[in-house]
């Protein structure tokens, strides 16, 4: 345990900021130069693309490709981030497990509310099986929002009949609009990203008046998760939102899903992102990088299978 790295990491985040509710633009540009000081890792390019009908990053390993797919979906409350706020992400799960990565730019709120960001990932996961890509050598992977979008693109793909990725991966998901997890009081003085009204107020403009009881708003109290693939949740003890993945992996164990529920003693959300200064961050990413590479099928793993 790191206890002097994580101390000055929780002194960072807690530094001033600006009083009140600040403008979308600049939320945006606060995170853009949060998230540039994360460290990338070496061994990987990127290049711009486009899946289904929006852009993304395909992040690539320089070196001894695999065959397999990470979809990745960025943070941002649904509001701000992008597929290069994420980098430090994905490009640390490429490195480590040598599959390809494409990180979906998807559509923000308030300029396009729920459920056009499920929309953009259905997406762009029904153009990667449309591409001829085996849904058993593709996971999805994200973060806080982008978390919740790994769940909800598997509820999406379901009801449109499409078959489900190999394995799901999320840090930190937000997975429940209600905001009625007892973490959200019980946590509350330890976080140091996130309170009750800063989360509400970038949910009122991702719900738009919606109401957030239905399953694609808060599957950790909603969802039926029958037929799901295996899910690796992790989360920090330092988070608001840490009852959304303990809700959501008891409900997935109800509905016979295999889960593991990865709980990270003080450290705050997303804290994966601080690969390279956090030593439980590096861990968290090779325990989430063995994850994928067991349950993505390859060609060399369906061999050996048929053994």
């Amino acid at each position: 345990m790191s206890k002097e790295q994580r101390a000055k990491i929780d002194a960072m985040l807690r530094q001033p900021r600006p009083e009140g509710p600040r403008t979308v633009e600049e939320m945006r540009a606060g995170f853009k130069a949060m998230m540039a000081e994360m460290i990338v890792p070496d061994g990987i390019r990127t290049a711009a693309s486009t899946l289904g009908n929006r852009p993304a990053l395909l992040v690539e390993p320089v070196e001894r490709p695999r065959t397999g797919t990470i979809l990745y979906f960025h943070g941002g409350a649904y509001v701000f981030g992008s597929p290069e706020t994420a980098l430090s992400l994905t490009g640390n799960l490429v490195a480590k497990t040598g599959f390809r990565a494409f990180s979906l730019d998807y559509r923000l709120a308030p300029e396009h509310p729920f459920p056009a960001a499920i929309e953009d990932a259905l997406s762009a996961y029904r153009a990667l099986l449309d591409s001829g890509e085996d849904p058993a050598t593709i996971a999805f992977a994200g973060d806080s929002a982008g978390g919740g979008i790994t769940v909800t693109t598997c509820l999406a793909a379901r009801d449109a009949g499409l078959p489900l990725p190999a394995a799901i991966v999320a840090f930190s998901p937000g997975l429940d609009a209600t905001r009625t997890g007892e973490s959200m009081d019980t946590r509350a003085g330890f976080d140091p990203f996130f309170t009750r009204e800063s989360l509400e107020h970038t949910g009122a403009m991702y719900l738009a008046g919606q109401d957030p009881r239905q399953q694609l708003l808060s599957p950790a109290l909603l969802a039926d998760l029958t037929g799901f693939p295996p899910m690796l949740l992790q989360a920090g003890t330092n988070e608001v939102l840490l009852d959304d993945s303990t809700r959501m992996a008891a409900r997935a164990r109800a509905a016979g899903v295999d889960v593991i529920l990865d709980v990270t003693a003080d450290v705050p959300h997303v804290f994966q992102a601080f690969a390279g200064v956090l030593d439980e961050a590096d861990q968290a990413l090779d325990r989430a990088a063995l994850f994928i590479a067991q349950h993505i099928r390859t060609p060399d793993t369906a061999t050996a299978s048929a053994r």
